[in-house]
């Protein structure tokens, strides 16, 4: 769907409710209903900020988060996209595996946590099998429906023109799913990136996890606060873009009224 072209003063609108949300906040950490220890204030948290900063933590942590999550929804995505494709194209294939796909898209990722600390012991590739884990079934499942919901009329006309293999793929086939794969990539990038974070709470030596629960296990909550707003950050940054992709001249169609 295309995006509304919104006037300049709406588009100041998130910024506001940003100003009262930290207002409020403020407000509420200056009545002491909580102990500055329980409940830091904005000042405290700004803080908490230079001092990750001036330390080198935050950066690091940041590298560490994003490198496994690059790594495992990539990989997802390689395989994830391909397979739906093969999938979506053949019905037999598609009736066999469809229910195990299904099933271990079902299964939540965490529940491999045990899994990938004994397979994959401590640090970066239990944190990327998770991500993997999280991905890889929704993506081959929206790519299955997304081939699925190709018109008919869309194939005849290219037999009408003789495409066939590699032909049919790139000419009728991938731009016609472009559109719902994109917004799978941005729905499936956003678990991913929950994913991240909690395995690195249990399986990590670093990471925005790690240091969310290094943080709580220290009672730093001011520390919490900082990277549980990195992390909301960059999930909204991963996500804008993600949707870069859809201002794409030959996929723009797709997002048209």
């Amino acid at each position: 769907m295309k995006e509304e072209q919104l006037p300049p003063k709406t588009r100041l609108l998130p910024i506001l409710v940003l100003i009262l949300i930290v207002a409020l906040w403020w407000g509420l950490s200056a009545i002491n209903i909580y102990p500055e220890s329980a409940f830091p204030s904005p000042y405290a948290v700004a803080l908490g900020f230079g001092e990750e900063i001036k330390a080198g933590r935050l950066f690091d942590d940041l590298i560490a988060s994003l490198f496994r999550i690059f790594s495992g929804f990539g990989l997802a995505v390689a395989l994830g996209i391909p397979l739906g494709l093969m999938l979506g194209q053949r019905a037999r294939a598609r009736a066999a595996f469809l229910p195990t796909v299904n099933f271990f898209r079902n299964l939540s990722p965490l529940a491999w946590i045990p899994f990938a600390i004994l397979w994959f012991g401590i640090g970066d590739r239990p944190a990327i099998f998770l991500i993997f884990m999280a991905s890889f079934f929704p993506m081959v499942l929206a790519t299955i429906a997304a081939v699925a919901s190709i018109p008919a009329v869309y194939f005849r006309v290219a037999q009408n023109y003789g495409y066939r293999g590699a032909e049919l793929l790139t000419r009728v086939t991938l731009p016609a799913i472009v559109p719902q794969v994109i917004t799978a990539l941005r729905i499936t990038a956003g678990l991913a990136w929950v994913v991240v974070v909690a395995a690195e709470m249990v399986a990590g030596r670093d990471g925005l996890g790690f240091a969310v629960w290094d943080a709580r296990n220290g009672m730093r909550l001011d520390l919490l606060v900082v990277n549980m707003i990195v992390i909301g950050f960059i999930g909204v940054a991963i996500d804008r873009l993600l949707l870069q992709l859809t201002k794409i001249p030959s996929i723009r169609w797709g997002y048209e009224r």
